[in-house]
């Protein structure tokens, strides 16, 4: 075989190397909802829709939360309400831990700005058709300063 042919042949296993590699993806979702000047009313109840068609993987969802260093407070309650695509409605409280003592701040940080993706549901299965997430602060503060956005990340099980 000629270096022509040899050339062509390791192109082509390149390439395909590439494509396998950009089509493994496990995230699914994310959206997220800016807060109106960083300071989360509890009246201010982001929705977030997503459509689910593949039922045979599983998946995890997480809530996300971005913030300003200046936050004061180590954790965030949120109640998050989830409607089915039956229109059945659940919803969860949920305590957000976002930093210790020990460590500071949990999530990934760059300058002043601060991001959480904490999971909130265990592995499952869901059911194929329309979703919707709908987030409320429920801390004692009202307005919650220094919150940037909330939202909503489901990620496919590997």
């Amino acid at each position: 075989m000629n270096k022509q042919g040899i050339t062509g042949i390791l192109t082509m296993a390149f390439a395909a190397l590439l494509l396998n590699a950009c089509s493994v993806r496990t995230d699914l979702f994310e959206k997220n909802i800016p807060i109106p000047d960083h300071n989360w009313s509890k009246s201010f109840k982001p929705e977030i829709s997503v459509n689910i068609e593949d039922t045979a993987s599983r998946y995890i969802i997480y809530a996300v939360v971005r913030h300003q260093d200046a936050y004061r407070y180590k954790n965030l309650y949120l109640n998050i309400a989830i409607q089915s695509p039956t229109g059945e409605t659940a919803t969860h409280m949920v305590d957000l831990k976002l930093a210790t003592d020990e460590k500071g701040w949990l999530g990934s940080g760059m300058d002043d700005i601060f991001e959480h993706r904490i999971q909130i549901t265990p592995a499952g299965t869901l059911h194929a058709g329309a979703y919707k997430f709908t987030l409320q602060q429920m801390m004692r503060e009202d307005p919650l300063e220094h919150v940037m956005n909330a939202g909503i990340r489901i990620a496919k099980v590997p």
